[in-house]
């Protein structure tokens, strides 16, 4: 797969602006209701670990779509997420698939890659690093 290797950066850009802009839907769903669903058919209180959780999605995602201090906020997504798929996910079950644990797996392991690698080339990050 060495034909790939010339677009690893870009593509550590495609991952982290995906990855932020899913991880954005999860805040507003809960913070807003959009898009409805279900279980967040009514906003969780103020201040709970609910609602903590949707604006560090919200705040977070933004931050790591458009690449702005993305290594701290990617840091603190990955870590939330630890702590969401253990506090929520792994009490009903061992096996991910059953508990509905797979995307918070997914996001902290994504996020913490992106903590470490950075936003890549296509990032507000890379430009400010670039006029500086």
């Amino acid at each position: 797969m060495g034909f790939l290797d010339r677009f690893s950066p870009q593509l550590l850009s495609a991952l982290r602006f995906v990855s932020g802009l899913l991880f954005l839907a999860h805040g507003t769903t809960k913070l807003f209701g959009f898009p409805p669903t279900e279980m967040f058919a009514q906003p969780p209180e103020m201040f709970s670990t609910m609602w903590f959780a949707g604006v560090i999605e919200l705040v977070g995602g933004a931050l790591i779509a458009v690449g702005l201090f993305t290594r701290p906020a990617a840091f603190v997504c990955s870590g939330m997420m630890a702590v969401a798929y253990w506090m929520a996910h792994a009490t009903q079950s061992f096996y991910p698939v059953q508990n509905g644990g797979d995307a918070a797996i997914l996001f902290c392991f994504a996020f913490l890659y992106i903590a470490a690698a950075g936003p890549g080339p296509l990032s507000l990050d890379s430009a400010i690093a670039k006029k500086g």
